[in-house]
Order: C-alpha cells, then structure tokens, then sequence
C-alpha cells in the first residue's frame, strides 16, 4: 500500500526535521534554490504565498525537482488553500488557525499545519482533529518555554516552530520531543540569493541538518 502524504512527510521530518521557506517573485530563481537545498539534505520546502507570483514558484519548483515534498505557506484563507492545491500543493502552512482551511484540507486529503500561538487555539486545533500546528511567531510567542507548557498540556499534539527560528536556536527547539520540525527563512537568505550564490544556500541547509541531528542524536 503507497504511503499518505503526512506518512510522507513523517518519514522526511524523521530524517530532516527542518523546512526552509522560499519567498521568490521568479521561477527560476524559486528553482535554483529549491535545487540548492536539496543538494544540502532538505527536501522539503514551504513556498509562502508573499508574492505576486509564488504559485508560478511553487508549481516550477514541482515540475522541474525529484524526490522534493513542497509546500503553500501564508494561505489565509480557502481560496488560498483551493489555488494552491490546484498548482499541486503537497501540504499547507498557515498563519492561523482557519476552521475552513482545516476542513478543506480534511476533506481532500491534504496535510496542513495552521499556526498556533495560545492554548485555546492548540485546543481547537486538537477539536477539530488534528494532531500537529504550526508554533507561530515561535520566538515572540514565547519560545521553547511557552512549548513546553502547551506540550505538558496537549500530550499528543505535535509542533512546528517557525518565526525568529535560527541556527542559534534550532537545537533548543529541536531538544523537545513535542517538536516535528522547524521552519525557517534564514537558511534562504535574500542576500545569498541575489547574489546568486546558491552553494552559501546549499551550505546553511547542511549547517541546519548537522544541527538537527546533534540535537536528536
């Protein structure tokens, strides 16, 4: 039997828990740097929806990489979520917690990851069946401090930081066995990017899996 997508995603998570965000307004460019964070060990990317032109990105990025997992971040609402998955979307990130967006997803099979910040939002997210949230903004909301007082609470549910996550913090994060993954914009960086200098990319997503993997030994 072929595996679920979110079996999928597990299995990545399990052997890179990290997913770079990629903000490009040009498919090539989207490309080029999908390509570079896969040949550093990340294959699984977010494409977040800031640009007037980041469905172009993500669809590229689908049609011309293997073995990539890719992503919509920044859907806001089912129409969002519809268009992305239209362009072939294999999961959805959001700010916030949407009961449309989760029930869109639900109904189509779609892995989603909406962001949470407070107890009552993990608590609804918990009601309407799902298992991980997206930590959002995981710094400003209160860090690895603010994670573990939810984790202790919501025993079963799974979290992935993202927002003022770094190589500075990455291993505090990933310490807590409540976290799936982190997300993050720091491994594409906009300096690196429009300077073409895609093997510096292809070194942070190196950087960011020897961090993760001395976290989670």
């Amino acid at each position: 039997m072929s595996k679920t997508m979110a079996q999928i995603l597990e299995s990545k998570f399990r052997a890179a828990p990290v997913v770079p965000l990629i903000e490009a307004d040009d498919p090539a460019i989207a490309v080029k740097t999908a390509k570079a964070l896969q040949a550093g060990g990340l294959d699984v990317i977010e494409v977040v929806l800031r640009t007037d032109a980041a469905l172009d990105c993500m669809a590229a990025i689908i049609a011309e990489t293997d073995g990539v997992v890719v992503g919509a971040g920044t859907i806001l609402t089912v129409d969002d979520a519809k268009a992305a998955a239209a362009r072939g979307a294999q999961f959805i990130v959001c700010p916030g917690l949407v009961d449309a967006v989760v029930h869109f997803c639900q109904e189509n099979d779609l892995p989603v990851f909406p962001g949470t910040m407070t107890a009552g939002e993990v608590q609804r997210a918990h009601c309407l069946g799902l298992e991980t949230v997206k930590f959002f903004p995981a710094k400003l909301a209160g860090g690895v401090p603010m994670l573990k007082a939810l984790s202790s609470v919501f025993r079963k549910m799974r979290f992935m930081p993202t927002g003022g996550v770094s190589a500075d913090n990455l291993g505090e994060f990933l310490a807590l066995p409540s976290v799936i993954a982190c997300g993050g914009s720091w491994m594409t960086p906009k300096a690196a990017i429009d300077a073409g200098d895609y093997d510096a990319i292809t070194n942070l997503a190196r950087e960011a899996i020897a961090l993760a993997s001395a976290a989670r030994p």
